[in-house]
């Protein structure tokens, strides 16, 4: 089952503004409103790129945060942060 691209759009733009209420508006480091809502974006954000990609053979510039861990871990990448101070 393929989802419209506007409707996924809508959905998305939707979940950036949820995110951006529960942030401005959190309560202490680990608000579980805050979490839901970096869910709720990361799960819309995933339809809409499937979705714009399906129907428009497109993708998006962005990556989820897991993704880009995953793939550093499949290539065999590690970040050390020191490495990066000394550069």
């Amino acid at each position: 089952m393929s989802t419209d691209p506007r409707e996924a759009l809508d959905a998305f733009l939707e979940a950036v503004r949820e995110h951006y209420a529960a942030s401005a508006h959190r309560n202490g480091d680990q608000d579980p409103r805050v979490e839901a809502a970096y869910m709720a974006l990361a799960d819309a954000f995933e339809i809409y790129e499937d979705a714009i990609y399906t129907a428009f053979d497109e993708v998006t510039p962005f990556e989820l945060f897991d993704d880009v861990e995953d793939a550093k871990d499949d290539e065999g990448f590690i970040l050390d942060e020191e490495d990066d101070e000394d550069d």
